[in-house]
């Protein structure tokens, strides 16, 4: 096991802070960040801004120059070993004379899985990996759990009362968070691949479901807000009204359904929707069918679940759920107000334990980043 100094580890971080400025514009491809450095000095850094152009290595050896020769690079991600829309990087170290090259992690894509490594060690390169793996990870949730599962990095957002009310009975619900819980929902969103709705949000709503430069409020917001996220509509009867606002937004919706309706899907398409059928699983959309598509047709790395109770319910329920991001405002909207989701339980043994990842105070709301405790509900229970 390669052991590593505490210089090492400060680099290292580096490239993880630099890999986080990728965060809205890489998907499908991870994040990564790049350091190179020789006799303790800085030659080089870089970051894979999106998918298609240079990846890491590439943009820090090209600051690096001649001055790359001799020199250790620390990569958030195993080296890749394959040509893609860019040459192979692990090729690009070796020509470019690194004498060392550490890896925080091995990359899950069974096209590198360690022949990264392999192709530096086999030209004498010094290359080892596992340093701040724990946090090199925490850059790619969806596209690991995407190389290693065949399925995206789940979100489930919502917004609610103390009480865990989202909505008045009436349906009256704008606005229960403030502006600053509102500004990082987009930001939720410009990192998401892909968020899922469902059709009755869309009837009852009229949502967009799109990235908003002016509410992101970050550096770079033009650039995050340029790849709208797929837009996935759950609609098993194809009720989508062909004049809702989200088939006129920039990017794709796609609107998933049972129904084999061949006008209404025609004139769906002709609004501007694309239109998927699956297989009914007790008359419902197949949720797991669904993410197996978007993973494997869309390169879905992370998705986000924007919805309402009966929804969000279901894909708790189904056992699918990685996150759950919470925004509660400092409100009570009484017991007839609508809940955060359908959980119809009547034991104890049916709970759903969760673990707090995160809370922080966003304004006057408060937001919880929570995990399920066990990958699947304990429905059966």
């Amino acid at each position: 096991m390669s052991t590593f100094s505490m210089a090492d580890r400060r680099w290292m971080a580096r490239a993880i802070q630099l890999a986080d400025q990728g965060r809205y514009t890489t998907q499908p491809n991870p994040r990564v960040g790049c350091v190179i450095v020789r006799d303790g000095e800085l030659m080089g850094e870089g970051y894979h801004v999106r998918a298609g152009e240079g990846h890491a290595e590439v943009n820090a050896l090209r600051m690096a120059g001649d001055l790359a020769c001799g020199a250790t690079a620390y990569v958030t991600l195993e080296p890749c070993s394959h040509f893609g829309k860019t040459p192979p990087c692990a090729e690009a170290l070796k020509s470019a004379g690194v004498a060392r090259v550490v890896s925080a992690m091995v990359d899950p894509n069974p096209q590198v899985a360690g022949r990264g490594i392999r192709i530096l060690q086999d030209a004498g390169i010094d290359a080892s990996y596992g340093l701040l793996e724990a946090e090199a990870k925490l850059l790619n949730p969806g596209f690991i759990k995407r190389m290693e599962q065949g399925l995206p990095y789940v979100r489930v957002k919502t917004a609610s009362s103390l009480d865990g009310r989202t909505a008045m009975q009436s349906g009256e619900s704008q606005w229960i968070t403030g502006a600053a819980a509102r500004s990082d929902v987009q930001r939720l969103r410009a990192q998401s691949s892909v968020i899922v709705t469902g059709v009755d949000s869309i009837l009852h709503d009229d949502s967009s479901l799109t990235v908003r430069e002016h509410e992101l409020h970050i550096e770079n917001a033009a650039q995050a807000a340029e790849k709208q996220p797929l837009r996935v509509v759950m609609d098993s009867q194809l009720r989508m009204p062909l004049q809702a606002k989200i088939l006129t937004q920039p990017g794709r919706t796609l609107i998933a359904t049972l129904s084999d309706d061949a006008e209404k899907i025609a004139e769906l398409e002709a609004a501007g929707a694309e239109v998927v059928r699956f297989d009914a699983d007790n008359g419902r959309i197949s949720i797991a069918a669904l993410l197996r598509h978007l993973a494997s047709a869309e390169q879905c790395n992370e998705l986000l679940v924007e919805t309402g109770a009966t929804l969000a319910g279901a894909f708790i329920r189904a056992g699918v759920v990685d996150e759950l991001v919470v925004y509660q405002a400092m409100t009570l909207l009484g017991s007839d107000a609508r809940p955060m989701y359908e959980l119809p339980y009547t034991q104890m043994a049916q709970q759903i334990r969760m673990q707090l990842l995160d809370s922080r105070m966003l304004g006057d709301d408060l937001k919880l980043t929570l995990r399920p405790v066990l990958a699947e509900s304990n429905e059966s229970n």
